[in-house]
């Protein structure tokens, strides 16, 4: 019988919950039912994500390439280190995680999977997330165990910095696991550091890369795009499977073309090879719709844990005595709050980050991931990859040297906004003045905030009626511009 769940920021005393920390903090003995989407990694725009994204593609294609040219030993060499990992927690065990979604004895039986279907063999596959649509056998859930594997060298990676960042210890000389080298096309392992929960190794997963489901669906695809294309081309040649209603109105059902062409990912391929115009549509569709990380309250529901207590995070600064002797204390205080108020749009948040190699910090760092929103809408018109925030716990009004030294750390490709948060203002308008000049003279965009600021983001962000066009960020911004 498994004891009480206990999550990773339980199990390592770390004093924060979901809101606050950038990876999923999954239950050390279960599995979590989200999965990890290689179409989400295409927005996160970073060395990291792109990596993650060629190594995958990579992998899919040299793995293609050996099928469609009948070199069956070498697909099933690539194939073959593909395990279950259960070092992240993911996916649709029940009970003690054991990687269910992998499930398949062997190497063949992956390599039959694929090696069976029509659309590796036409060359209509593109992308790893097609599998779903097009190949027996495989659902959301492998798709997402098979990207795993491909990215556990960036997933290491990423939970070593993780664990930095939140204080957790990593033990020396643990298996790697298959680690993917796309540059040789071959798989390798090594000792590496990572923490270790229980006697079990852990791989820190984004939380931005997660979902409950994929972007990509069979069943959407066959019956919104497959056979809507079909009622329609069965509709303009006068078929027998048109219908004449009492009004005169003429129709094709959905059953009836179902009837004729059958269904099934068998279907799915014969009639997207002779309309290829189909697939080419839904591919678009889903460029355009982008499928944004899960919310803070969709994760609290997937974890049955607890959204956001904005009013201790709010607390937490504002308690924070003033002055340089708590500088730190204020700065890990904004971090936490921030993390939580401006997610999902902004992640990653990294503190002290280093530019200049190594001359200049930054005290705290987000990836800008909007889909929506303020920072969704000052990406589409400056600089905004990285958004910037210097905090300064100060008594006083900040003054131009602290205004420089945040400017000072834009760049056209890290990015142009910032955040300057401090206590408060004794004369804010000249401030706001102060962050207006800099923008005229094309040094970059800082937008000022203090402890009163604060407050009313906090009550936006719990606002159900909040509109962006009046959001405090937004009418900051614009009298930076105007």
């Amino acid at each position: 019988m498994l004891s009480s769940s206990m999550r990773i920021s339980e199990h390592f005393n770390l004093g924060r919950t979901q809101p606050t920390l950038d990876f999923v903090d999954v239950d050390i003995q279960g599995d979590l039912p989200v999965f990890i989407d290689p179409r989400a990694l295409r927005l996160l725009p970073t060395p990291w994500g792109q990596q993650c994204v060629s190594l995958i593609q990579r992998f899919f294609r040299v793995v293609l390439a050996a099928i469609s040219e009948n070199r069956n030993d070498d697909a099933q060499t690539l194939l073959r280190s593909l395990r279950e990992p259960n070092e992240t927690h993911l996916g649709l065990s029940r009970g003690r995680a054991r990687g269910r979604a992998l499930g398949w004895e062997s190497a063949r039986d992956v390599w039959e999977a694929l090696s069976k279907s029509q659309a590796v063999r036409s060359g209509l596959l593109e992308d790893l997330e097609d599998t779903i649509l097009m190949v027996e056998g495989i659902a959301a859930d492998i798709v997402s165990d098979i990207a795993t594997n491909i990215i556990r060298g960036p997933l290491i990676e990423y939970t070593q910095a993780a664990c930095n960042t939140y204080g957790i210890p990593l033990t020396a000389g643990v298996d790697s696991g298959p680690l993917w080298n796309a540059d040789h096309n071959e798989w390798h392992s090594g000792y590496v550091n990572l923490p270790v929960a229980q006697g079990n190794k852990l791989l820190l997963v984004p939380k931005a890369i997660v979902r409950r489901r994929m972007d990509y669906d069979a069943d959407e695809y066959y019956r919104n795009y497959l056979l809507e294309y079909l009622q329609e081309a069965e509709l303009s040649a006068s078929t027998q499977l048109v219908q004449l209603l009492k009004n005169g109105t003429r129709r094709v059902t959905k059953k009836a073309v179902e009837g004729k062409y059958g269904r099934g990912k068998g279907m799915i391929v014969r009639e997207t090879l002779n309309h290829p115009d189909v697939l080419d549509q839904y591919r678009a569709d889903k460029r355009r719709l982008i499928q944004p990380p899960l919310d803070h309250d969709e994760l609290a529901e997937q974890e049955n844990s607890q959204p956001p207590d904005w009013a201790a995070l709010l607390r937490a600064v504002q308690e924070v005595p003033r002055g340089r002797d708590d500088a730190d204390r204020f700065h890990a205080a904004v971090e936490q709050l921030l993390a939580a108020l401006f997610y999902p749009s902004l992640v990653n948040p990294q503190s002290e980050f280093p530019i200049h190699h190594g001359r200049k910090r930054i005290d705290i760092t987000f990836t800008n991931v909007a889909t929506h929103g303020f920072f969704h809408w000052i990406a589409q018109h400056y600089p905004a990859a990285h958004i910037f925030v210097e905090c300064k716990n100060y008594t006083g009004d900040p003054a131009n040297p602290e205004l420089d030294q945040l400017s000072s750390r834009f760049s056209p490709s890290r990015g142009k906004v910032g955040l300057l948060v401090t206590r408060n203002f004794d004369d804010k308008e000249l401030f706001i003045t102060r962050c207006r000049d800099t923008s005229n003279d094309d040094r970059g965009f800082v937008i000022p905030l203090d402890d009163d600021d604060l407050a009313i983001l906090v009550a936006e962000r719990q606002n159900p009626k909040f509109q962006f066009a009046n959001s405090l960020l937004k009418q900051r911004f614009d009298r930076l511009i105007m």
